[in-house]
């Protein structure tokens, strides 16, 4: 999408030849778009300093620490991952093309190669050598008609409420914290909030350093955050934006700054302690306060009412009367001025809707881990990728189920997954 001073244009990109060469590699595409480019192979996260910008990135897989760099890239290819994994979210971001779970493409692409990444709209994306024609349709949104079902746009990074605010859109669906928890502020939530217990004195240093024009590490944090979500938010105002509150796993909220000394080691960090379970938890409560703190900001402060929060993961019914209490604490308490949603992302959230409707003012369907978690699949294996389907019918029936029960309850439902 790309926008004029009197329109939104959406481009949509074709090879021009119907009968293209045999492709390098293929995998799952992500985004919608055609180039040409360098090949620049990163092995891990040492070389990270060896990309060179406009490159198409190759690599075996990333994490939050590749994101500097993936800023740089002109498309993205790996070799693990699925249509949910860390490269395909962050691409989808930043508008990057890319093609995920290839399987070989560290093996066979060789640095410095010229090729065309081709993610044309189908779910295959495919690397051709070589520079291949393609053409380009653009499509004026500006007399698109009016649709009964809400669209809404899922975003994380403040910096592209400069690229998509034009967008005919009738607010931001899902708005993810973590981006700018890991890309402003930098630093753990519980290391800001409690500085006094980081072991290591080279991390207190640079902690200290990092919010040295603050009256505390945890002013920091707060007005930090509020400006980067509070930029979504005045993007769209009054339009409603639903703010999601952290959603780190341990494995991720461990890479931040002073993370090490406040997160455990956990087997399976995608079922683990993550979401709602940190909220009240000793380990994480005061680092929540902080969230609470940089919403309630961006509400008094910067005068933006038209933010509502959405807890994610929550398991059961008595974690979400434990969420709901300590947030009440925090001066976050639900009114009508003030909404709380909750992620429908978990078969316990469905089969209880009617129930948690009573705690929560809407649902958002977060088709993702809920494909995962009823269909028993890691969403980021490469090896069961073909099997991961939103559109399975034992998703689609307690997706039916949800909406159901959400419009008995007169409860808004809506839809942030896939």
């Amino acid at each position: 999408v790309q926008t004029r001073s009197n329109s939104v244009e959406m481009i949509s990109y074709a090879l021009i030849d119907a009968n293209p060469p045999k492709s390098l590699i293929e995998g799952t595409s992500v985004g919608q778009k055609i180039i040409h480019g360098e090949v620049c192979v990163v092995s891990d996260v040492n070389e990270l300093s060896s990309f060179r910008p406009g490159c198409i990135l190759v690599s075996e897989i990333t994490d939050p620490d590749w994101v500097p760099i993936m800023r740089q890239a002109a498309g993205i290819v790996t070799d693990h991952g699925g249509r949910t994994c860390h490269a395909a979210i962050v691409s989808r971001e930043l508008g990057i093309p890319a093609i995920v779970g290839t399987g070989t493409a560290t093996k066979v692409l060789k640095d410095g190669q010229q090729v065309t990444l081709c993610c044309d709209g189908s779910n295959v994306g495919r690397i051709y050598e070589g520079s291949l024609e393609y053409s380009r349709e653009l499509t004026d949104l500006k007399d698109i008609p009016s649709t009964k079902t809400k669209v809404m746009l899922n975003l994380a990074d403040p910096d592209s409420a400069l690229r998509w605010w034009r967008l005919p859109i009738d607010g931001i669906g899902l708005a993810r914290m973590e981006f700018t928890i890991m890309e402003h502020v930098k630093a753990h939530p519980m290391a800001l909030a409690h500085p006094e217990k980081i072991s290591d004195p080279l991390v207190k240093e640079q902690i200290m350093e990092l919010t040295r024009h603050y009256k505390t590490p945890s002013n920091y944090f707060v007005e930090t955050l509020a400006r980067g979500l509070g930029t979504l938010a005045a993007m769209v105002n009054p339009k409603p934006v639903i703010i999601r509150m952290s959603d780190f796993k341990t494995n991720e909220y461990a890479t931040l700054l002073g993370g090490a000394d406040f997160e455990p080691e956990e087997e399976n960090p995608m079922i683990g302690f993550r979401g709602a379970s940190r909220y009240y938890s000793p380990m994480y409560r005061d680092g929540f306060a902080l969230e609470c703190k940089a919403i309630k900001y961006i509400r008094e402060k910067l005068g933006l009412r038209n933010v509502t929060v959405m807890i994610p993961f929550c398991r059961t019914l008595e974690e979400a009367d434990k969420v709901l209490k300590v947030m009440a604490e925090e001066g976050l308490e639900r009114s009508d001025d003030f909404k709380v949603y909750v992620m429908c992302e978990i078969p316990s959230n469905i089969i209880l809707a009617k129930e948690f409707a009573k705690r929560f003012d809407g649902f958002s369907i977060g088709s993702n881990d809920l494909t995962q978690l009823t269909l028993g699949i890691d969403r980021d294996s490469e090896q069961l990728a073909d099997l991961f389907d939103e559109r399975n019918e034992a998703v689609l029936t307690l997706i039916r189920s949800v909406i159901s029960d959400a419009n008995i309850s007169h409860t808004k439902v809506g839809i942030c997954g896939q």
